[in-house]
């Protein structure tokens, strides 16, 4: 049937996230749906060419809450299975990329739809138990976020198709978006359920075919919005769901003479690595991968004398401390000038004390446990070395309890060195470095913060004072790829602020955004002349 309309899709609104009131019906609902998860062991094979493949190889995935809870055993991927799903990709994609463009946005569309409706509470469940969410943080993000991942995608796909030349008399000029040629390797992070979902489907839809391979300890919620796509429609073939060894599959895939591009959300370190391998084999490719990552963050809040008590300690405590500080953009060292810290201190102290900290299950505790043991030894490992500096206090939190499950308590360390080690490093949990600067010293102070950190993601400055604002965005230019005013450095929405950084926090391509979705398209131009020339001399050449 010939595709005779041009159709388009909407700027889309942002979905809205349900509350869980006390006594609502989505409470209701996904309690039952934490019920239901937990009292059973699911197994997650692969899925390749829309095959479930099983190979015995197996890992476990246990609540960072309750660690001797086993909720799902997944199949793991090796050389074998990698070159199966590479076969898969490339017999799916004549027929996925000449698929009409908004026939191949229906089925993320579609999806979207049963994320936001009839699977709203199980993903929403299985992200809590599997990777250690409250509710809200996960219905900001594994809900909300990844419908308006789906929503906005293909809003901007849309415009990008849209995007033409201009064309003559006699000349028809148009650009053509071809998929890349070859295949897209998704590597998505445990944090975050809708980064899991975005990765491998943004490029799916423009046509590519692609090998995901999820991050272990988010296998069990990946595993969900897989079978979601399956069941929207989304041929086999197209996305092929690879858990496994990062080192095993992922080095053996970046070699492959056919990568055409990466999609990677993770350490900087890891996509260093994977930066260094495809640089290494960049003679053996059909074509030069396009490679996009968002990596590691040493996230700030700058404090202005003039900024309000309440407002620095509100974005401290959220920024710093909600889900357990396993944010890239998650607030981990703060700058605060005397004459505020003297007014705050006790708050921000007795408010980090009484935080309440549990089970996911119990709606009442804002934090729960890190994610693995792997992060709970090294997030104590920073605590430690703190306990034991002479350079460095812990005026807040600093215990430390596995027994059950990997529980860290939301931490503040005061400095005197503003290099501290827990001022420069990376730690991805809930510790918060502060240091404390000479009310003159404010523009000293920002050019601190600018040149402590290798990275480059987010940050907040809080101030009343206009001039003091416009200063550090100045000052700041290159910090932060997200950069908050009289805010936390925390929760982008898709649509709204674009996310992504540079320097050691990647390629800015800001995931959810145009700029994104414009890296998995080739243009080629074409040219049609309507009355070509009949002869090759121009008119110059009559008269010497």
């Amino acid at each position: 049937m010939p595709n005779n309309s041009a159709f388009e899709f909407a700027r889309p609104v942002n979905e809205a996230p349900l509350l869980y009131s006390p006594g609502s019906k989505e409470k209701q609902e996904v309690k039952g749906k934490l019920k239901e998860l937990s009292s059973k062991v699911t197994e997650i094979p692969l899925i390749i060419g829309g095959r479930e493949i099983k190979t015995g190889n197996t890992g476990e995935i246990r609540m960072p809450h309750n660690h001797s809870r086993l909720i799902a055993r997944y199949h793991k991927a090796g050389k074998e299975e990698v070159d199966s799903a590479v076969e898969a990709a490339k017999d799916a994609k004549q027929a996925w990329e000449r698929m009409p463009w908004d026939k191949r946005a229906m089925i993320f569309r579609k999806a979207a739809a049963k994320i936001a409706g009839s699977y709203r509470f199980t993903i929403n469940a299985a992200t809590m138990l599997g990777q250690g969410k409250d509710i809200f943080q996960s219905e900001l993000e594994a809900v909300c976020e990844l419908v308006d991942f789906y929503h906005f995608n293909v809003y901007y796909l849309n415009q990008i198709y849209k995007s033409q030349p201009e064309s003559q008399r006699t000349v028809i000029n148009q650009v053509e978006y071809r998929p890349l040629e070859g295949f897209v390797f998704a590597v998505s992070p445990f944090n975050f359920t809708a980064i899991g979902g975005n990765l491998p489907t943004a490029p799916a839809m423009t046509g590519n075919t692609v090998l995901w391979k999820p991050a272990s300890t988010a296998v069990y919620s990946n595993y969900l919005v897989m079978r979601i796509l399956e069941e929207s429609g989304l041929p086999a073939g197209v996305i092929n769901f690879l858990p496994g060894s990062g080192a095993e599959i992922g080095d053996y895939v970046l070699k492959h003479p056919d990568l055409a591009g990466v999609h990677f959300t993770g350490s900087s370190a890891t996509f260093r690595n994977m930066w260094k391998i495809v640089g290494e084999n960049i003679a053996n490719y059909k074509t030069y991968p396009r490679i996009v990552g968002e990596t590691g963050g040493k996230d700030f809040v700058v404090a202005h004398p003039t900024a309000g008590k309440d407002e620095v300690i509100t974005s401290l405590v959220r920024g710093a401390f909600e889900y357990q500080g396993q944010k890239c953009s998650a607030a981990s060292r703060a700058y605060i000038p005397e004459s505020l810290w003297k007014v705050t201190k006790d708050d921000l102290v007795s408010t980090t004390e009484g935080i309440k900290v549990g089970d996911v299950e119990d709606f009442t505790n804002y934090l729960s446990a890190v994610i693995d043991r792997t992060a709970y030894n090294k997030i104590k490992g920073y605590i430690d070395y703190a306990k034991d500096s002479y350079e460095a206090e812990i005026i807040a939190g600093g215990q430390c309890d596995d027994s059950t499950g990997y529980f860290i308590r939301p931490t503040l360390i005061l400095t005197t060195d503003p290099h501290f080690k827990t001022m420069e490093e990376e730690i991805f949990g809930p510790i918060l470095t502060l240091y404390i600067y000479p009310d003159h010293e404010y523009e000293k102070t920002l050019h601190l913060c600018n040149e402590t950190s290798p990275y480059g993601l987010t940050g907040s400055v809080m101030a009343k004072d206009r001039a003091a604002l416009l200063k550090a965005e100045d000052i700041l230019t290159h910090a932060a790829g997200n950069f908050y005013l009289n805010d936390k450095p925390t929760a982008a929405v898709v649509g709204q602020q674009p996310f992504g950084g540079s320097r050691a926090s990647g390629t800015n391509d800001k995931a959810g955004s145009i700029w994104n979705m414009i890296r998995w398209v080739s243009p080629r131009s074409i040219k049609e002349d309507l009355e070509p020339p009949k002869h090759y001399r121009y008119p110059h050449l009559d008269e010497k």
